[in-house]
């Protein structure tokens, strides 16, 4: 029956495609005459014409996606007077854009023959931006009702809070941190993995502090939410970070409030849009299936990741393109490193080679112009003139001019690497010809890779020993050693030029020397909670200086802020 439907709704597009693809073609050269000249309302008029013709069309072929952006782009057509100013550019700007978009989504849906209204989401909402209207969620295409809602804490578990009151407003404010560096750091493209986890771990925070209460569900689901996006690699894009924000108000509230913040339930949509993500991301494991089967669900069959492959046909060049990109240029890039490596050594240096090297930084040059990255194609160009007239000298280079020449191939293989995550942008040609600090040097960077690799390791070797001391009716033996590993990292990190990390592991090593080893009593669980989230906050910093990203400083400064509240 399903099939029936689907093959009669194909059918319809297929007789109809010809004629969507010309109203198209129609609403977009209107809308570039009235571009042209803003006095023709004629034009305008015949723009939004074809636009409620195309939504006509979609509502009678069931095309979701395609109705709801054409409903959208009339509605931001009606917003654009005849004689439009300069100011209104922006909303001229955005619908042809949609437009666009629209019309490779048809081309889409003729090749995959699935509507996937979801795709369309972003360029709707960039439709509701522009005319300041508050974009949908995620789940805007999702049916599912979330009235009757399931147990989301059956599947995890987490011990009870134990405290007073005073403990009790320590780890709300605690816990908030903790969501809002995940968040700043969400908001900030930094590594989305360590948001990941940190989410996840705030979220457990509160589920100990609503101890039961109906807002304790909604963290629940947070939790497991969070857990699933770490798994399955699902990025964070506008509508996500947006619902992240939201929930952040909820932390907010425990922290000002108190208890009774807890005692009211979530809002359904909000509900809805965390069970979209766990639909969406196609997993299988038992947390999420559980909450998907308590609303008749099964996981998606179109999961992020496709989703995620499917959006870059509509909206450009991706990061596969991107990567294939680099690789290649990269490839050409590390033979000219052979060339200029065989003439420093003077291994049968020959001045033929200086004609080949400038062929090489010639060509790169010429694509990184087709690229728009004008800055690294000049510093290529530069080059290749320097070795023509070498050549010309009958001369090899002498070393400085050598260094010179490998200083600026460095620099261009730098902002190639980096194109991957950049993109090719500004930022990226914005990298030719900068000075770099002894942190950028190929060398330094080795050093920081050890470094990391090494403190990881020794903070995993931390959190064990811990956890075995506390297991063990805390044996003191088991923590003998923790201060003399940890003292070493601490000088591996000072090496790297990283005192702010090295100060925080610091004064994690010596609390269990003070409160852990040299104590005669057992230590309070918020002092063995503390490190714990010291040691946390330490580790997903680490992560961070170990990859080619910028450094999160609030880590460390909420691994100080989780000592500073026991007194360590």
């Amino acid at each position: 029956m399903v099939q029936s439907s689907l093959a009669t709704k194909s059918q319809s597009f297929d007789l109809v495609k010809s004629e969507i693809e010309q109203t198209i073609k129609q609403a977009e050269s209107s809308l570039e005459r009235f571009q042209e000249n803003r006095e023709s309302g004629e034009d305008l008029q015949n723009c939004l014409d074809f636009l409620n013709q195309l939504r006509g069309i979609f509502i009678l072929v069931e095309l979701r996606g395609g109705t709801l952006l054409c409903q959208e782009a009339v509605t931001m057509a009606n917003d654009v007077p005849v004689g439009a100013n300069d100011d209104k550019n922006i909303l001229l700007t955005t619908l042809n854009n949609a437009l666009f978009i629209l019309r490779r989504y048809v081309e889409y849906y003729h090749q995959q023959r699935e509507d996937h209204p979801e795709l369309l989401l972003p360029v709707i909402n960039e439709l509701r931006e522009a005319r300041r209207e508050k974009p949908y969620p995620e789940s805007r295409f999702f049916e599912v009702d979330v009235k009757e809602r399931p147990d989301f804490c059956g599947g995890l578990s987490v011990p009870a809070f134990e405290g007073n009151e005073a403990d009790y407003e320590i780890v709300a404010r605690r816990m908030r941190l903790t969501f809002q560096v995940a968040l700043l750091g969400l908001l900030r493209d930094r590594s989305p993995v360590v948001s990941q986890k940190l989410f996840g771990r705030s979220a457990r925070g509160f589920v100990r502090l609503c101890q039961g209460a109906p807002m304790g569900q909604m963290w629940c689901l947070v939790a497991i939410a969070a857990d699933t996006m770490l798994d399955r690699a699902m990025t964070f894009t506008k509508a996500r970070k947006r619902l992240f924000m939201r929930i952040e108000k909820y932390a907010r509230e425990v922290v000002y409030v108190g208890k009774v913040a807890t005692a009211k339930n979530a809002p359904d949509s909000l509900i809805r849009d965390l069970v979209y993500l766990l639909y969406r991301s196609g997993s299988a494991n038992p947390e999420v299936t559980g909450v998907l089967s308590a609303f008749h669900l099964t996981p998606a069959e179109f999961p992020d990741s496709i989703l995620e492959a499917h959006s870059r046909r509509l909206y450009g060049p991706g990061a596969d393109v991107l990567k294939s990109l680099s690789e290649a240029l990269q490839e050409e890039l590390n033979q000219l490193k052979d060339k200029l490596d065989i003439i420093e050594r003077g291994i049968e240096p020959d001045l033929a080679e200086l004609s080949s090297i400038a062929d090489t930084l010639e060509r790169l040059g010429n694509t990184l112009v087709m690229l728009d990255l004008n800055r690294l194609a000049t510093i290529a160009r530069e080059e290749a003139v320097r070795l023509r007239t070498w050549e010309a000298e009958s001369r090899l280079p002498g070393e400085e001019e050598l260094f010179r020449l490998a200083d600026s191939v460095l620099g261009i293989e730098d902002a190639v690497m980096q194109i991957v995550s950049r993109g090719i942008t500004s930022e990226t040609d914005a990298l030719a010809g900068s000075k770099r600090s002894r942190e950028e040097t190929i060398y330094f960077r080795e050093a920081v890779y050890v470094v990391a690799d090494e403190a990881r390791g020794a903070l995993t070797l931390a959190k064990r020993a811990i956890t075995a001391f506390v297991e063990s009716d805390y044996d003191k033996l088991h923590l003998a050693n923790l201060p003399a590993t940890l003292h070493s990292i601490w000088g591996g990190l000072q090496m790297v030029d990283d005192p702010g990390a090295a100060h925080v592991l610091e004064r994690v090593s010596a609390s269990i020397q003070e409160r852990l080893l040299d104590a005669r009593e057992a230590p309070e669980t918020q002092v063995l909670e503390a490190l714990a989230d010291a040691l946390t906050s330490l580790e997903y910093y680490i992560e961070s200086i170990g990859k080619r990203e910028e450094s999160n400083e609030d880590l460390l400064r909420l691994a100080e802020s989780s000592l500073d509240d026991v007194g360590l």
